[in-house]
């Protein structure tokens, strides 16, 4: 894979949230949320990490090959509140701790990149941004897609708990009545933002039973 796209950088009034796309199947995930938290009025920074860019093309059937890559992924309006990094861009601004952002979201993530997230191991722009975001204190939350988890992949995400990182697993629930695919997606979605506290109304709370 090649550099994904070149950069798109908006006048930033608030913090941003970085949020990163990594190898994991589940890519979906990655990109409703991404659409969703800038229709809130939430600028990101965001960046692809090349896996992923494999992935998205065999669950989706888009091709990220070449320059002008988020065109493909969102439309102008998300696009807008969006700076993109590739992941090769360590001089990324999301590489210094001195950066301001408000969190980060690994959605999905996989088991590589929760690894050397756990580990301390900053190959690329979104284990550094990783890391940036847990020596600063800000919230980190990581999106696992995979199933089963053998003792190394409980034991990585155990070392990122105790770091204080919220871990949410791509498991939604049916308690919410969701009927269509993208609802059950959108649980996912609700779950990560609760974890930042953000508001939002992508699936109904639990109120209890009725008697």
């Amino acid at each position: 894979m090649g550099n994904l796209s070149p950069h798109y950088v908006v006048p930033i009034s608030v913090k941003p949230l970085v949020v990163a796309i990594t190898g994991a199947s589940g890519s979906v995930y990655g990109l409703r949320f991404v659409k969703v938290v800038t229709e809130l009025g939430i600028p990101i920074t965001l960046t692809i990490s090349n896996a992923a860019g494999l992935v998205i093309r065999e669950e989706l059937g888009i091709d990220l090959e070449g320059r002008a890559q988020i065109e493909k992924l969102f439309d102008p309006e998300t696009i807008a509140n969006i700076s993109y990094y590739a992941e090769e861009e360590m001089t990324a601004p999301i590489a210094s701790g001195s950066y301001p952002t408000r969190g980060m979201v690994v959605i999905p993530s996989s088991t590589t990149s929760f690894a050397k997230i756990a580990n301390g191991i900053s190959d690329t722009l979104i284990e550094r941004a990783a890391e940036c975001t847990i020596k600063e204190g800000r919230r980190l939350v990581v999106v696992p897609r995979e199933t089963p988890m053998s003792a190394i992949h409980l034991e990585n995400l155990l070392k990122l708990t105790r770091l204080g990182v919220r871990v949410v697993p791509a498991i939604p629930a049916f308690y919410s009545g969701a009927q269509k695919i993208e609802e059950l997606v959108d649980f996912v979605i609700g779950k990560v933002l609760d974890q930042l506290e953000i508001p939002h109304t992508l699936y109904p709370r639990w109120i209890g039973s009725a008697h």
